[in-house]
């Protein structure tokens, strides 16, 4: 089996590293022809909860190097989905399969708008992982990656996938509602992200303040508010329990939010709380805690030339 996997992120690169144990062919796609140079030279240095270990992977910027592949993994931001798919087209065909592991909702729509194949699915993880620099990465937690298609069908690609993922030691498993999936890590980013990119507080720290769970109790209420008029199925009875259990179980992480943030880089609030705030616009909800959460992070991406740090 071909696997690319695309960007050369803290995720795919931490899925890159793993799946180079097995037999397969793996490619890590990057679009910096001089920064895919330099990690097929030096590898990817992991250190953390998976020990210290050094990810060996064959890394190319030139998809049409590639030939087709059997598997494109997308891990890509979500604001650069159209872009990466259009870029990867020469190692698509109609085999082809399209897993995406990004945050928020609407990647797997917006994949299956340009291919129009059906062998497109989605999956979250909760491996936690930190990308300290191009190459160097820092293993923050061991979690379940579930994936699913959005039909409920569990097909043989499926199946081939969640096997090779727990071969490598990607612990995986399959399921038949991966929108609920979706939406119950849709719900947990909502409560935690933003609040941790506009605080620079790791997420345990949430925890600590008033002013932060009040805001958080409210983003995830309207959340879940939205969920429940779509009749989606959560993987959790009481939301706000579950978000403050992820955010006491992961205190010491810096969220992929925060760490745009600390980057200077955009961040995916579009596809997280945005995605709240226009279903609530679209359903006649009042959504204001996520409305204001979305215009404080936008705020400050717009303003990092003018921060004073």
């Amino acid at each position: 089996m071909k696997i690319v996997v695309a960007g050369p992120g803290a995720m795919g690169s931490l899925f890159a590293s793993y799946l180079a144990k097995s037999k397969e062919e793996i490619w890590l796609l990057d679009k910096d022809r001089l920064r895919a140079d330099k990690l097929n030279q030096s590898g990817i240095a992991i250190s953390g909860v998976s020990g210290t270990w050094q990810g060996r992977v064959k890394v190319s910027a030139n998809p049409q190097q590639l030939g087709k592949c059997d598997l494109l993994i997308v891990c890509v931001k979500s604001y650069d989905t159209k872009e990466l798919i259009n870029y990867v087209l020469p190692v698509i065909d109609e085999k082809s399969s399209v897993l995406t592991l990004q945050n928020g909702i609407g990647n797997v729509e917006i994949i299956s708008e340009i291919l129009r194949q059906q062998n497109v699915f989605a999956g979250v993880s909760s491996q936690g992982a930190n990308l300290i620099e191009p190459g160097k990465l820092h293993h923050a937690g061991f979690g379940e990656t579930i994936i699913g298609s959005l039909d409920g069908k569990l097909v043989s690609q499926l199946r081939e996938i969640r096997q090779l993922f727990n071969e490598v030691g990607i612990p995986t498993r399959l399921s038949r509602d991966i929108k609920g999936v979706l939406w119950s890590k849709l719900i947990i980013n909502v409560g935690i992200n933003a609040l941790t990119a506009i605080t620079r507080l790791r997420n345990g720290k949430l925890l600590e303040f008033e002013g932060t769970r009040t805001i958080m109790r409210q983003a995830v209420s309207e959340a879940t508010r939205i969920a429940k008029r779509k009749r989606i199925r959560l993987q959790f009875d009481d939301p706000l329990t579950k978000v403050e259990a992820v955010s006491s179980a992961t205190a010491n992480n810096i969220s992929s939010m925060l760490a745009d943030v600390l980057k200077k880089k955009r961040t995916e609030i579009d596809f997280i709380n945005g995605v709240i705030v226009r279903q609530g616009q679209g359903l006649g909800i009042p959504v204001p805690a996520n409305s204001l959460l979305v215009d404080l992070v936008k705020t400050i991406e717009l303003s990092y030339s003018l921060r004073v740090d």
